[in-house]
């Protein structure tokens, strides 16, 4: 009800009713003076107040107010994009660095998928946003070096990142370093192995032995930590779990880590889905089930599992080189929890042979080729030609091997020895010195799975000096070769038949080929052709080539030739390291969703191309501040120099019959 509530000054008034009676009529004799004097102050507040206000003066945003309130709110024009961690610099402007980088590219590449899922402090979504000047608005929190990491290696890096290496010794890099968050070398967690200093040291102790445990156990500690600090571990065991073969440590040591590898192993071989490979930390499992054998490989330097994987296969294939297929399976089907170490005695050395030759890095391995003995044309086709002379009607197989690389090669027609047997037996005679060590001459049954892996061949082996044909004296030697190639002054003849009782007949075939090869002058070609050894690249390609050490392999024939390691790549760990940078690059070209042929990886320590064609497959390191012009011009030179000496660095067919 109105008379419950006071009366509003200037509201009443309106409402018709006269301001000294009530709600009621009733007079209010008492307020009316009151009233009175509230009106007339009101009347004269009303004349001195303005009708209608001016609007407020608006800011420019580079503007000030000239006394700003303290206790005002205002909110500043920022974007919404993130803050900058350090002030942005105006040494050089990202259009700067586009033009140098050939900005054009850019603009037509679009973002990386796995940049999209990265912070924008570390990536650029698009480009786009920095085609402009510097006032387009752009963030400064990206530049093109934090866009590196991002970059899938399957994806065209060659093309996306230019000639921006050039660049990284300039003051415009330098003065974008600072946007930068720790990945100044977007590719040196992927392509290099840890400190060269920390990783030489390492490398130097890998191949030593672990000294046992003494009675009192006193240096377990010890020996576990050096255990542990090796870079590559294989273990072979069988389905039931008990060990077969380690390349370090002895079962006392290795006991413990067999039963867990056994129990993950047993847990997942009950699904459809076997397990195949993992991670933990900075190693890489790779597992391969081969029947009643359970094979293991824990690597360190960065290798692919399908490259953990193929070296697994060659020690499964060692070990059937032994005892053939259907021996293995006869042996653990009568008895699953045969200790297989009993039939294999002796054979560690073949194995550890081979391991050693994955850890230091094998080129033959990586790319599943064979190196050939650099010879002129018209000397490998005579003596290809006195093979043929010399053949024995028993002969299935023959080789001339130098160095650890192929001279020549017999063979039946439409018939070719597979690489991987191949390896065994260059392993055999270069790499355990097992074979060196029983003298000029060897007979030994041998299984060559990729050949025939049900049955057993038998192979005659006789070293022999390349300046006059003599056999060679016996050594002594013991355990596996410090390199991965025979000596540079070795040479052998390897003869192989089906015949068991065919010893006699293939020594003297060998005779007969010593003496025509000292009559027709091929044994001073072969000498020659030692003494030269790989050749340098400046001498390949000239001194002026940028490039410092490739791989180049003929899919055809499945052979590889290379440089000299020196002078960029001397000692074990430069060569490691090398070859990490080629398992990459490989990687990168035959991976399952890798759809480009042409890969490129840059780094602080080194520029790599890859580049696979129908007939070959090109792997090039330069510099690390190498253009991608530089590198292209290098590859072709290469490819171009492989056909003027195509058939003097490959065996095109050999000596067939």
């Amino acid at each position: 009800m109105l008379n419950d509530h006071p009366a509003v000054t200037g509201v009443q008034a309106s409402s018709g009713t006269d301001p000294t009676t009530g709600g009621d009529g009733t007079p209010q004799a008492d307020n009316n003076g009151q009233q009175d004097e509230e009106a007339t102050k009101l009347k004269e507040t009303k004349d001195f107040t303005p009708q209608n206000l001016p609007p407020r003066q608006r800011l420019e945003p580079n503007e000030r107010p000239a006394n700003t309130g303290g206790g005002s709110l205002r909110l500043s024009k920022r974007t919404s994009r993130p803050q900058l961690l350090s002030h942005a610099t105006t040494a050089v402007s990202l259009a700067d660095v586009h033009t140098q980088s050939h900005a054009g590219e850019f603009a037509s590449n679009p973002s990386s998928p796995a940049s999209r899922a990265v912070s924008r402090k570390q990536s650029l979504t698009h480009f786009g946003r920095f085609r402009g000047t510097s006032d387009s608005g752009g963030d400064d929190s990206g530049s093109l070096k934090t866009y590196a990491p991002s970059l899938d290696a399957r994806l065209d890096s060659e093309s996306l990142l230019g000639n921006a290496q050039e660049h990284d010794a300039t003051p415009a890099w330098r003065a974008l370093s600072a946007h930068i968050e720790e990945h100044e070398d977007p590719f040196q967690d992927a392509v290099a192995p840890p400190q060269m200093d920390l990783f030489g040291l390492q490398m130097k102790h890998e191949f030593d032995d672990i000294v046992p445990t003494d009675d009192e156990g006193s240096n377990e500690e010890a020996m576990l930590g050096t255990w542990k600090a090796k870079l590559k571990h294989f273990f072979i065991l069988s389905a039931s779990g008990k060990p077969i073969y380690s390349r370090h440590g002895d079962d006392q040591l290795i006991s413990h880590y067999i039963g867990v590898a056994q129990t993950i192993i047993s847990f997942y071989q009950g699904g459809e889905d076997p397990l195949r490979s993992f991670t933990a930390g900075a190693a890489r499992i790779v597992i391969l089930a081969k029947g009643p054998l359970n094979l293991v490989a824990v690597g360190r330097l960065g290798e692919s599992e399908a490259q953990l994987r193929t070296q697994l296969e060659s020690l499964y294939m060692q070990i059937l080189s032994t005892l053939t297929l259907p021996s293995l399976e006869k042996i653990f089907s009568a008895r699953p929890s045969t200790d297989l170490r009993r039939p294999l005695q002796g054979t560690d050395v073949l194995l550890d042979g081979l391991a050693d030759g994955f850890t230091r890095g094998s080129p033959s391995t990586l790319l599943s080729a064979l190196e050939c003995l650099r010879l002129r044309k018209t000397h490998r086709r005579t003596i290809n030609d006195t093979l043929l002379k010399a053949r024995s009607p028993s002969l299935l197989y023959g080789l001339i091997v130098a160095a650890g690389r192929l001279v020549s090669v017999i063979r039946p027609k439409k018939h070719s020895l597979h690489p991987g047997d191949l390896h065994l037996i260059f392993n055999m005679l270069f790499e355990a010195g097992s074979v060196k060590a029983g003298g000029g001459e060897n007979w030994i049954p041998l299984c060559l799975p990729g050949f025939n892996n049900t049955g057993f061949l038998y192979m005659y082996v006789s070293f022999f000096s390349p300046s006059d044909g003599d056999p060679v004296a016996s050594t002594n030697s013991e355990g596996p070769r410090p390199s991965s190639s025979g000596k540079d002054d070795e040479l052998a003849i390897v003869l192989i038949s089906p015949q068991k009782e065919g010893f006699y007949e293939l020594r003297q075939m060998r005779d007969d080929l010593i003496t025509q090869l000292r009559q027709n002058g091929s044994l001073l070609n072969l000498q020659s052709a030692l003494r030269r050894r790989h050749a340098t690249i400046s001498e390949l390609l000239g001194p002026g080539t940028q490039l410092r050490h490739f791989l180049y392999k003929s899919r055809g024939n499945v052979q590889f030739t290379m440089p000299s390691f020196s002078p960029h790549y001397e000692g074990l760990a430069a060569r490691r390291k090398l070859l990490c940078l080629y398992s990459n690059l490989h990687e990168a070209l035959h991976s399952r969703t890798a759809k480009l042929k042409v890969q490129c990886i840059a780094s602080q320590e080194a520029t790599a191309l890859a580049w696979e064609t129908p007939l070959f497959e090109l792997y090039c390191v330069a510099g690390p501040k190498t253009s991608k012009n530089d590198l292209a011009q290098g590859a072709n030179k290469i490819v171009q120099w492989v056909r003027r000496e195509e058939e003097r660095v490959f065996i095109i067919g050999g000596a067939v019959f």
